[in-house]
């Protein structure tokens, strides 16, 4: 009962960089058994920093518990062992541009025809059909094309990116679930799939109300800074010391904040009265709610609205995050080691299972292996 949810599942990993390197880092992390296929310069992510005595902790961070052969797919030596690799692999992982596979003679319809039990991941910018398919796409592209950035930043900016790769990541994320749902179509069928992934439509997916409010109202959502376009209060407030986030999604909770600013005559103002009404009005109770927290330093705001029940929190450094002991008691803060960098903290995997492990260290990063001719 005490395995790993994904053991006896073998992944091909013909992905770099980050979107299918990070799909795949969490079907490792579940159990599967990922054989990563780099060329015989390695994955890119082996050049970007940082660095320690020479290992980027960047491809470190992404490819733990994985393993590593250098193949040259225009040798025919290479085909042959790729080729074995495929007979016994479940899920085949890729995020070249579309076409390359085709090229290389590794498409869907020949593998499914060779090989059908076996799914295939394919994530790229646009999807594998469509007039942009072929086009070249990083992360910021695909915050930009997405609409994504239009909506971040403060207010009368152009907007702004979000601080992580979230058009690679994301794409990872539903590449795993694509990968999931596949596997067990396959346990119904005995059939693989294959799974298409397109990072734009990935963000567009993650618009969220902006995209529902533009739909109902026909006005474009720009940058409006932390605060949420339609509940009030919900925004970062600064205090004494440091900026704090507070989070009424009710009117109940502006109530219970009322009394713990010691404000109760602002549950009488109809500018207030409704969470409707509190947004049209957000400027001024945004300010009339930082006028009483810069009487107090952070550290007590937080104290007196968690008694309270309000949702509070610290905008913290990443510095603050590590030093998190909650987090380190989920493991969602542990140590890889490598032979040339040593100890490295990585973030944990994210998903509790019951009856499946959960070790506070994850095997080290693999090293580039050439096969033998």
């Amino acid at each position: 009962m005490n395995t790993p949810p994904l053991q006896g599942i073998t992944v091909i990993d013909c992905s770099r960089v980050l979107a299918g390197p990070f799909a795949t880092m969490i079907l490792s992390d579940l159990g599967a058994r990922v054989i990563k296929i780099e060329s015989e310069t390695g994955d890119d992510a082996r050049a970007i920093g940082p660095f320690v005595n020479g290992q980027s902790l960047y491809f470190a961070s992404l490819n733990r518990g994985k393993e590593s052969v250098t193949l040259n797919l225009k040798k025919d030596s290479h085909r042959l062992l790729f080729e074995d690799m495929l007979a016994a692999a479940d899920i085949l992982i890729e995020n070249f541009r579309p076409g390359v596979m085709k090229r290389l003679g590794y498409d869907w319809l020949t593998l499914h025809e060779r090989h059908e039990q076996l799914i295939m991941a394919s994530i790229s910018g646009f999807g594998q059909e469509g007039e942009r398919r072929a086009k070249p796409a990083y992360d910021i592209i695909i915050q930009a094309m997405s609409g994504m950035m239009s909506i971040n930043g403060e207010e009368n900016s152009d907007g702004v990116r979000v601080g992580t790769s979230i058009g690679d990541m994301t794409a990872g994320l539903y590449g795993v679930a694509g990968i999931l749902a596949a596997l067990h179509k396959r346990h119904t069928t005995g059939v693989g799939s294959h799974v298409d992934i397109a990072m734009l439509d990935c963000q567009v997916a993650l618009l969220e109300n902006a995209l529902v409010r533009y739909g109902s109202d026909g006005v474009v959502p720009l940058p409006i800074g932390n605060r949420h376009p339609s509940i009030t209060p919900f925004s970062s407030f600064q205090t004494s010391d440091r900026a704090i986030v507070i989070a009424c999604g009710n009117d109940a909770l502006f109530a219970s904040l009322c009394h713990a600013l010691k404000q109760p005559q602002w549950l009488d103002d109809k500018r207030f009265a409704t969470n409707d009404q509190r947004t049209h009005h957000h400027h001024e109770l945004h300010q009339l709610i930082e006028s009483c927290l810069a009487t107090k330093a952070a550290a007590e705001w937080i104290d007196i609205l968690e008694k309270n029940a309000i949702p509070v929190g610290l905008i913290r450094t990443v510095g603050e995050v590590c030093d998190d002991k909650h987090l380190r008691a989920r493991r969602m803060l542990v140590s890889v080691h490598d032979t040339a960098a040593g100890s490295i903290t990585v973030s944990g995997n994210p998903i509790k299972i019951s009856n499946c492990p959960d070790d506070d260290t994850r095997s080290p990063p693999p090293s580039l292996k050439k096969p033998l001719e």
